[in-house]
């Protein structure tokens, strides 16, 4: 329980400093001095002072983002972090990421807005070629370590060390990472210049800053799992130090992620999804590379 909670509060406090690394790194790509690393901060904290302006007085629009929060934050505290000894495993860990995505697609769905329901329509079409990608490459984790909790994959991977299906893997859930986080290319469900921030659009105040944060949580969490279960080398007794090291990775992660962000255009829906079926078809190879022991 303390391990889960120490997680859950690491995520929560520096996900806004990765966000705002991520912006410092791509005014650097655009040759502008950009904002301070503690930009997310501030924004959250701004918006927590604003007064909330509701444009329905839906229930759904109103406590979505708080449950949106609540998963994405429980995702936290199941996902492993240096070396904690936790007792989450990949369907609870699947579950309540769905839960978090599927809260933000009823909000955009009840705000009433046609931008936000366009952006809802298109979450759930990423959701439906994103996930199928992370879920294959767990499974086949699960596969290799023959242990469906998250620590049982991360010990198996650290000891045995690389293999050719764990490499596929690992490979397929990087070239997913874009778009789980979010970014661009693949800010389609957002696409501020397009449909003016998507789900977000008519939320306000309060209940903005639990719908950033949460999405800001999101993207560490899937970064941590990558690093955790398909790269976990080296690994140090020492809990502070191995966070350290984990939290080193992730923000060499996010670092990619900016630049990825700062030198792509946006792709349509439809390409995106048909970038996913090929990324896809490289986690199935690593399931059936796993299947037969390689």
């Amino acid at each position: 329980m303390v391990a889960a909670i120490a997680n859950g509060a690491v995520i929560l406090l520096i996900a806004p400093l990765f966000e705002g690394v991520v912006r410092k790194m791509k005014a650097i790509v655009h040759s502008r001095k950009g904002p301070p690393i503690t930009q997310g901060y501030i924004d959250i904290l701004k918006l927590l002072g604003k007064e909330e302006l509701r444009s329905t007085g839906n229930a759904v629009f109103r406590f979505a983002p708080a449950v949106a929060f609540g998963a994405f934050l429980t995702v936290g505290l199941l996902t492993p972090m240096g070396g904690a000894n936790l007792t989450g495993d990949m369907v609870a860990w699947i579950y309540f990421l769905t839960l978090g995505a599927a809260a933000l697609i009823a909000m955009a769905a009840a705000s009433g807005n046609p931008f936000s329901i366009a952006g809802g329509a298109r979450e759930i079409m990423l959701l439906l070629s994103v996930e199928p990608v992370v879920v294959t490459a767990l499974i086949t984790a699960a596969v290799k370590s023959r242990s469906m909790r998250l620590e049982d994959m991360v010990a198996w991977n650290a000891q045995n060390g690389p293999s050719i299906s764990m490499a596929c893997a690992g490979i397929a859930f990087f070239l997913a990472l874009q778009a789980t986080m979010g970014k661009l290319p693949f800010d389609i469900a957002e696409a501020e210049t397009e449909i003016a921030g998507g789900p977000l659009l008519e939320q306000s105040g309060p209940n903005l800053a639990v719908t950033k944060l949460a999405l800001l949580m999101r993207q560490v969490v899937y970064a941590l799992l990558l690093v955790q279960v398909f790269v976990p080398w080296p690994t140090v007794g020492f809990w502070p130090v191995s966070v350290l090291l984990t939290l080193i990775k992730v923000l060499i992660l996010f670092i990619i992620a900016a630049v990825i962000e700062a030198v792509s255009p946006r792709l349509r829906i439809d390409q995106a999804m048909n970038y996913m079926g090929r990324v896809l078809f490289v986690a199935l190879a690593a399931l059936a590379f796993a299947s037969i022991g390689v």
